[in-house]
């Protein structure tokens, strides 16, 4: 029947595979070709996209996977929703499909099985950006996995929970539960993909934190390891190290990296998904964070060169030199004076920009200070050898 199912076209295979599922004997060839029915028919199944009915045969299965190994049930099922999860716009589904999953491994009492349901399930909800009930469902199983000392499973919810505390700009909190995933790394050997993916993570808290460079060396570590395995998130490496080389002005070493060994192979693995400009830049939130705050800095650099010819100059002038609304650039010249990026003031009423010149550090005031400060020497240094002469002179 499995060969059958290999040369028949899909629909006729699918149906071949359910016969193969439907019989009724469980001898033990006949459980290792059900479970090679199995992951055939989740591979048509993907193939025509049919994600409700890999939901059906999850739920159909429960009979069967009290026959079998529960470490084999684990990976039935972990396949069927990973089947799942490669249907694009299938999100509300994964995340039902793991809702009535729980529920079913609850009542079995499988808790390792659960355990990594549950923790794909807050993945699946921070994702829909379900905030409040990933953390809640991360919470609880953080103790639970702690008090087990699952060490594998618990450097997926730390990084999982440090992910979240990110999306909700919590850092000290997303900081505190990296801190907790390498801790529990380090007790264990991990697979080169997670370990890409805590470089990652170090790599988005420290760019966060303005340290750029710290930022660089861990998004290279990531790229190294999601470049090796032919990870699609190699490309997600490589732009936030290019964005970090652009941050600290930069910018001449950008040409080298994509011109390196690495980063060619990177680009020709994943030029369908750089040539997207709107999704790698625009709908990426770490790199539009970065990139508002460049804006920003370029923004004042510009003004600052368009304005040092003068002394007293229209605000509509600079405006229309730099092609922004009057009001933006009105705003924007007000904050820099605050910050100090430049001495002036606004005349609001004539609509003007009013330079200072940068007034001149008069000598004599640092001058006075250091003379003070060695007088006060002198008196303290008088004041210790009068006492001492006094004591001897007792």
């Amino acid at each position: 029947s499995i060969s059958l199912a290999q040369e028949a076209n899909s629909s006729e295979a699918i149906q071949i595979l359910y016969q193969v599922l439907e019989d009724p004997s469980s001898s033990p060839e006949a459980l290792r070709i059900k479970e090679q029915a199995i992951t055939n028919l989740c591979d048509r199944l993907t193939e025509e996209k049919r994600g409700e009915d890999l939901r059906t045969l999850l739920t159909k299965l429960r009979p069967f996977f009290s026959l079998i190994p529960k470490a084999k049930t684990a990976k039935i099922v972990r396949g069927i929703i990973d089947a799942v999860a490669k249907i694009p716009g299938t999100t509300d589904l994964q995340i039902t499909l793991c809702k009535e999953m729980v529920e079913w491994t609850r009542a079995e009492k499988r808790t390792f099985l659960r355990q990594r349901v549950e923790a794909r399930l807050a993945a699946l909800l921070m994702e829909n950006k379900e905030y409040v009930e990933a953390l809640a469902l991360l919470s609880t199983l953080v103790k639970e996995v702690r008090r087990l000392d699952d060490k594998l499973l618990l450097v997926d919810i730390d990084l999982l929970e440090s992910k979240l505390h990110f999306s909700l700009r919590n850092l000290p909190k997303a900081k505190a539960a990296l801190t907790a995933a390498r801790t529990a790394a380090n007790a264990i050997y991990v697979p080169p993909a997670q370990q890409g993916t805590i470089d990652l993570q170090s790599g988005i808290l420290h760019a966060e934190e303005k340290d750029y460079k710290t930022g660089y060396s861990y998004f290279f570590e990531a790229f190294e390891s999601f470049n090796a395995l032919g990870d699609p998130r190699a490309v997600f490496s490589l732009k936030y190290m290019l964005l970090c080389k652009i941050m600290v002005s930069q910018a001449d070493d950008v040409a080298g990296i994509i011109s390196s060994k690495a980063g060619l192979q990177s680009l020709k693995l994943f030029e369908n998904a750089l040539r997207d400009y709107k999704a790698q830049l625009e709908d990426d939130p770490i790199v539009h964070r970065h990139l508002s705050s460049l804006y920003d800095t370029l923004l004042e650099q510009n003004l600052c060169r368009l304005i040092e010819p003068f002394s007293r100059v229209e605000i509509g002038h600079i405006a229309e030199l730099i092609g922004l609304p009057v009001d933006h650039v009105e705003k924007k010249l007000s904050q820099m004076i605050l910050d100090k990026k430049f001495a002036g003031t606004l005349d609001q009423g004539a609509g003007c920009l009013i330079i200072f010149e940068d007034p001149k550090a008069d000598a004599i005031y640092s001058a006075t200070l250091d003379t003070i400060a060695n007088m006060g020497k002198v008196v303290d240094s008088l004041y210790v050898r009068y006492h001492l002469d006094s004591e001897k002179l007792k």
